[in-house]
């Protein structure tokens, strides 16, 4: 079985699993991890072909199907969990927290309470990889998003924490304007560890 990170794109023709997932394999060894958010699974799925106990979670229950479905075929073991970031109940540990392109979708009230609940359940020397759009001054979003990060924003968040990556620039989504182009927004891309 090929370990490619297009892997599940190419059999299965779904998203290709996040860059800034598979570039986090570089620092993080397999460990207990939640993916929030999951959608079909594509960095659930790839993560458990590396190795990781991998709980896929997301509040839309069809989306579960498509990872139990294609776990199974693959002879891999994902736990499926329908959840709402929203809830900030996250009950178990984890090692390794993934969450890209979600934040953008939940209630911006609740965001505080989301990130203190995920970062009180990361066991000391986990890690969080948050990959999200923001709106600031010199690059405004356009996109009718619930919520997006400002200047700094989620820097601030983590300042506790020791930050392995911390980008904000300007990159592509797989959503296509209506002229055919990627849409182009300005992301924040995160990968922090936290203290021991």
């Amino acid at each position: 079985m090929s370990d490619q990170a297009d892997y599940f794109h190419e059999k299965y023709g779904m998203t290709k699993t996040h860059s800034a997932v598979v570039e986090a394999m570089q620092t993080v060894a397999p460990c207990k991890a939640l993916d929030l958010g999951c959608g079909q699974g594509r960095n659930a799925l790839y993560l458990s072909l590396k190795g990781f106990d991998v709980t896929a979670s997301d509040y839309n229950p069809g989306g579960m199907g498509t990872v139990d479905s294609i776990a199974q075929a693959e002879g891999l073991k994902v736990r499926t969990l329908v959840y709402d970031m929203n809830q900030a109940q996250i009950d178990e540990r984890y090692d390794f927290m993934v969450a890209t392109v979600v934040f953008m979708f939940l209630q911006g009230n609740r965001v505080p309470d989301i990130i203190a609940n995920m970062q009180a359940q990361t066991n000391p020397g986990g890690y969080h990889l948050i990959v999200s759009a923001m709106d600031t001054a010199d690059h405004p979003c356009h996109m009718p998003f619930s919520f997006t990060f400002k200047e700094n924003e989620l820097r601030e968040y983590y300042k506790d924490w020791e930050l392995i990556t911390y980008q904000e620039e300007v990159g592509s989504m797989h959503a296509r304007d209506a002229q055919g182009n990627p849409v182009q927004l300005k992301f924040v891309t995160m990968l922090a560890k936290k203290m021991a």
